[in-house]
């Protein structure tokens, strides 16, 4: 068990440096297109504009932070935007049928970490692969999305002022959204990087075996992670709901998208094992950078659809060679 807990630090050291590289890279990268963005559109380097892009990606911030923890013990969840989708309807519907939006929204947010938890009894119990059941999940969300509205989005005007500051409100200038955005990342980075409990995350997603025979159940970590992801999805859309007041039933389409492009992009490996939580906020904020860059340039919305399917395959195709050449790199032996 020390052998296999020293190679693991080991591992964790190198990947954890690697991952700080990224960050930097990310960093100089985002840096670069503001300034060539600078020039060639006057309204980028603009409060309303910067204002905009935060707003844009905060909520799907949150679920991004979910998606991370899930990538890096190994899963993946396809359903999130789905998810998203059925928090604003399951909370509005509650909430046009005469329950509080408060409690309303917690039942949403329970809703969603019950169909978290199906789908990881369905990885856990059953054996299923998380894509082949996320995916399956987010037809089946969608389609109660859909039954439940009728197909009509649901018009929730009357939330009350209170609610909608969670989605609409400032503090002291600062938007609310942003500020429960900064609140989630600044909490799960702090986890992943110290809690005891997020380190069997890392093992699980490194070397699953190696975590069960070093005593770490494997299934409950797994459990644990798909659960995290959809609450958050849950979290998300209550405040989608309380931003746009309405829940409508094909919002989210896509979102799974941006959601995994942004991890991948901030060095979360699709064969689990290495992420940070900073590392795919800064992926969200290139995605973010880009797609005000191509409005602002007038580029075509499907030519957008283009170049940020190609920005996830050049990020794939970084993650797989990464992956390729830490397998193919020696391993010395460990010391006694």
């Amino acid at each position: 068990m020390e052998e296999i807990s020293g190679s693991q630090t080991r591992s964790g050291m190198s990947w954890r440096s690697l991952g700080n590289m990224r960050e930097l890279g990310l960093v100089l990268i985002i840096l670069a297109l503001c300034v060539v963005m600078s020039f060639a559109s006057p309204y980028f380097l603009t409060w309303t504009n910067f204002r905009a892009m935060l707003l844009s990606f905060s909520i799907e911030g949150i679920v991004v932070v979910g998606m991370t923890v899930l990538l890096i013990v190994g899963a993946i969840d396809l359903s999130v935007g789905s998810v998203v989708c059925f928090s604003m309807v399951v909370g509005g519907f509650f909430f046009l049928a005469g329950l509080d939006p408060w409690s309303a929204s917690l039942l949403a947010i329970a809703a969603c970490a019950a169909i978290g938890a199906l789908m990881a009894l369905c990885v856990t119990r059953i054996g299923l692969h998380s894509f082949i059941v996320s995916l399956a999940f987010m037809v089946i969300v969608r389609g109660l999305c859909l039954a439940i509205t009728g197909g009509t989005p649901l018009s929730l005007f009357s939330l009350p002022a209170s609610f909608k500051f969670i989605g609409q409100g400032t503090v002291y200038g600062i938007p609310v959204v942003i500020i429960i955005f900064a609140v989630v990342v600044a909490i799960f980075d702090f986890l992943l990087r110290k809690a005891t409990v997020f380190r069997k995350v890392f093992y699980t997603g490194s070397n699953e075996k190696a975590a069960e025979y070093s005593g770490i159940r494997t299934n409950r970590v797994k459990f644990f992670c798909i659960v995290l992801c959809s609450t958050l999805a849950g979290l998300a859309g209550v405040i989608y709901m309380a931003r746009f007041g309405a829940a409508t039933p094909t919002f989210g389409l896509g979102m799974e998208l941006n959601i995994i492009a942004a991890a991948v992009i901030g060095g979360a490996s699709l064969k689990g094992g290495s992420g940070s939580i900073l590392g795919a906020i800064l992926g969200m904020a290139l995605l973010s950078v880009v797609s005000s860059s191509l409005i602002l340039l007038d580029v075509s919305p499907y030519w957008q659809d283009t170049i940020r399917g190609l920005i996830l395959l050049a990020a794939v195709s970084f993650d797989h060679v990464l992956h390729n050449r830490k397998k193919a790199r020696p391993q010395r032996p460990a010391r006694q």
